[in-house]
């Protein structure tokens, strides 16, 4: 019978919210869930019973569920939903006949009569009228303008690269990722159209590592693009037509202990005194995941023997230790003023024996090491001599630098010595140089200026994404050579590029205590003035599909240690919001030096850590060897980490969305115009489902002088353009892979192209692949 098996079900249900509410309550949680669990209880009861008054029961749980729904999260859709939506499936069931008879009555004829429903009736009109209302309300975003007005008519854009180019990765040295093109704009932009596309025929492979990803920003210099792809092939195409001129495999091999297995860009070099058409006059510089640097000539792909080791230069000279597979660069190096400078990553928490985050300076032409900049020995920065090594496992600097040779200064994001969650026994100069921008001399490798952005890192917080440089003009009038620096919790700085000292003020906040008996944490941690910093996460923040895996994510939040931003790990397990991906990450934010604003992807998705003393840890190779996901090994270290998303009992997220927004901001004021949500759920469920929740994504943006944005980036496979003003999306491309990859645009002729790479990311778990897509008008 229907009204049987209805009565087991609501018993089973009390039971379970009865049981979970509990100990929710026991951990200082909500104890809605006893209330609701014991009138489900209730309500199971009297089904058996066959008695109509389960029916008033139940509309006071429908009414005094969305009273305490509506008194939580207000009228947001997506988080009301999985509060209610159990409760108004099960309500509209009781009102069906096949329940409301048997609770019915027979009349003295002999008649049988439903029973009388109408305040069950009356609560579940209201609960799905106040549903329907929530979904026309958005209290996420923020809508406002930017102002429109251009603050500097010439501005500075960091180098003579014809406007229709794109040399650098960031365009030019200057890293603004700001093409003056205004052929598209905001009055066509929808009308763009695919104008060719090539496949590489680098493929993600199963004996791949996870994260193999496509993360290349291509470069156009006169009518070719030069790229790399994520094996380390160099691949030269003309920007008309898309057409190969070139390929050069590296042969960088497999090795399972990579941690990447990706490239994001290479390098172009044109020799000033050299011939015209003569041979490595123009090169081209490869990067690779074996720790090699190769010197291509731009216009055939053949190696430049001139160049260090018959055209290769090895990285891993200098190191004490060199296990294979643990360091290479993925980000390309910096050209200028004769020399490449490259710094390297180093696979985080395999080992404390890894290679060193030096950074080194090398003649462009012969590959002679000119200077070294090591920031456990920042001192010595003259060649390192036979018998001595860098600093093992110091800081590295894994992104893209950024440079203005008008001051002599190259600007290096920094990230964290090597375990990342503990902080015992680091140097004063680890200390002093982790996770910051630091300015070195061009010419020297000398420090110029450091601004540390966490104060004794335990969290993973690297400084990842390329600084933007941009002239300011202050309210005053007096322009200010600035320094845009975005960072993983949030924080952008804005300094003067001269010293390092804040345009926009930065301050010292109380931090949370607690670390471990061997560790510590600083009691104060920095803040600037413009921040995309998230509110610190609260119980009723906790999502999931339906209130039962809410009811878990809202235990787990409490059986977590959570105490907000830079809550240390723990051995019972730590809270990290934002999480290890960042607000930003290597993708950066895109600056307009004309308007003077910013355009950024802030992601919002927090993590969980968790310490392992050494005796508690698997034997190797029966768990991950470290990775942003599972378990990290510290191999010599006191304890591992477990690490990895904050997810609920059916893998999504256990933060509510948005995950992902994009925004704009004025540099000038420091002042965030908007915030609006990006990206669908369409890649990450089963059904292609166009619900724009804001979802996470890693990559970059790009700005044109056309007031137009363009963004992949999201983890729906969609390349996007944005009114830079307004936030509003303008336009969007169906990718046939993961767009995880910072866009371009260049000029052929009298044409304005897009460019777009898709490939996919392994950690985001996007749809892999070897595109190369190029969008103009028709």
């Amino acid at each position: 019978m229907p009204i049987l098996a209805t009565a087991i079900l609501f018993a089973l249900i009390g039971l379970g919210l009865v049981g979970g509410g509990t100990r929710l309550v026991l951990l200082g949680g909500s104890p809605y869930y006893i209330v609701a669990g014991l009138g489900f209880l209730v309500t199971g009861l009297l089904l058996f019973r066959k008695n109509a008054a389960a029916l008033w029961v139940y509309s006071v749980i429908v009414l005094g569920s969305l009273a305490w729904a509506i008194g939580e999260v207000g009228f947001d859709w997506w988080q009301l939903g999985p509060r209610g939506g159990v409760i108004i499936v099960l309500g509209l069931w009781l009102l069906t006949p096949w329940i409301r008879r048997p609770l019915g009555f027979v009349s003295p004829t002999g008649e049988r009569y439903s029973a009388n429903a109408w305040p069950l009736m009356l609560a579940s009109v209201v609960a799905i009228g106040v549903a329907l209302y929530s979904m026309t309300q958005d209290p996420h975003n923020i809508r406002g303008d930017l102002p429109g007005d251009v603050v500097a008519a010439n501005p500075n854009l960091g180098g003579n690269i014809p406007p229709g180019e794109w040399h650098h990765y960031g365009r030019t040295l200057f890293g603004q990722r700001y093409s003056p093109l205004d052929q598209i704009d905001r009055q066509n932009v929808a009308n763009l159209r695919v104008a060719w596309q090539y496949q590489t025929g680098d493929v993600k492979l199963p004996e791949d590592v996870s994260e193999t990803t496509y993360q290349v920003t291509p470069l156009k210099v006169k009518d070719t693009l030069y790229l790399c792809t994520p094996h380390n092939w160099a691949i030269a195409l003309d920007a008309a037509t898309g057409k190969e001129k070139w390929k050069y495999d590296s042969n960088s091999g497999m090795n399972p202990d990579r941690q990447h297995q990706t490239c994001r860009g290479v390098t172009y070099w044109a020799d000033p005194a050299a011939a015209p058409g003569s041979p490595c006059a123009e090169r081209v510089y490869l990067p690779t995941s074996d720790a090699r640097l190769i010197a291509l000539d731009a216009t055939s792909g053949q190696v430049c023997t001139s160049f260090a080791d018959n055209g290769v230069l090895h990285l891993e000279q200098g190191m004490r230790y060199n296990p294979a597979g643990y360091y290479y660069s993925t980000s390309p190096p910096v050209a200028v003023a004769g020399k490449i400078i490259i710094g390297g990553a180093v696979n985080d928490n395999y080992s404390t024996q890894e290679q060193s985050g030096v950074i080194r300076a090398f003649d462009i032409d012969t590959g002679a090491l000119i200077w070294n900049w090591d920031s456990g020995n920042p001192e010595q920065t003259a060649p390192l001599p036979p018998g001595q090594f860098y600093t093992t496992n110091s800081p590295n600097s894994w992104s893209v630098s950024s440079v203005d040779e008008g001051l002599g200064l190259i600007y290096a994001p920094l990230g964290n010595q090597v375990p990342d969650q503990l902080g015992m026994g680091r140097s004063e100069h680890v200390e002093k140089y982790s996770s910051s921008i630091v300015a070195l001399d061009i010419n020297t490798g000398a420090v110029r200026w450091v601004r540390q952005t966490v104060h004794h890192d335990l969290w993973d917080m690297d400084v990842p994404a390329q600084p933007a440089l941009i002239d300011i003009t202050k309210q005053d009038g007096t322009v200010a050579p600035a320094l845009v620096g975005p960072t993983k919790q949030g924080d952008i700085y804005v300094l003067d590029r001269r010293t390092g000292e804040p345009i926009i003020p930065v301050e010292e906040v109380p931090a949370p205590g607690g670390a471990i008996s061997e560790d510590f944490t600083a009691p104060t941690q920095p803040v600037s003035g413009l921040t995309f910093m998230p509110p610190p996460l609260t119980e009723r923040d906790m999502w999931g599909i339906t209130m039962f895996d809410q009811l878990a994510c809202r235990i787990e939040f409490r059986s977590l240690n959570y105490a907000g931003r830079y809550t240390p790990p723990s051995l019972e397990g730590t809270i990290v919001y934002p999480g290890n991906f960042g607000v930003f990450n290597w993708g950066s934010v895109a600056v307009d030096p004309e308007r003077q604003v910013m355009f950024g992807m802030p992601t919002y998705l927090a993590f969980t850590s968790r310490l392992v003393p050494r005796d508690e840890i698997p034997p190797k190779g029966e768990g991950e060897k470290g990775s942003e996901q599972g378990l990290n090994r510290n191999e010599g270290a006191p304890y591992g980490v477990y690490m990895g998303p904050f997810l609920g009992p059916l893998q999504i997220p256990c933060q509510a969305p948005p995950w992902g927004f994009v925004a704009g901001a004025d540099l000038r004021t420091g002042k965030i115009a908007y915030k609006r949500k990006n990206g669908t759920v369409y890649d990450m469920t089963p059904l292609p489902l166009p619900f724009k929740l804001g979802v996470p994504g890693i990559g970059g943006p790009m700005i044109t002088k056309g007031g137009v944005a363009f963004l992949g980036a999201a983890v729906d496979n969609f390349l996007r353009a944005y009114d830079l003003t307004t936030g509003d999306q303008l336009w969007e491309a169906r990718l046939p892979a993961g767009g995880q990859a910072t866009p371009m645009t260049y000029m052929v002729g009298q044409k304005q192209y897009v460019l777009m790479v898709a490939g996919g990311h392994g950690s985001v778990g996007t749809k892999p692949g070897d595109y190369v897509i190029a969008y103009t008008l028709p």
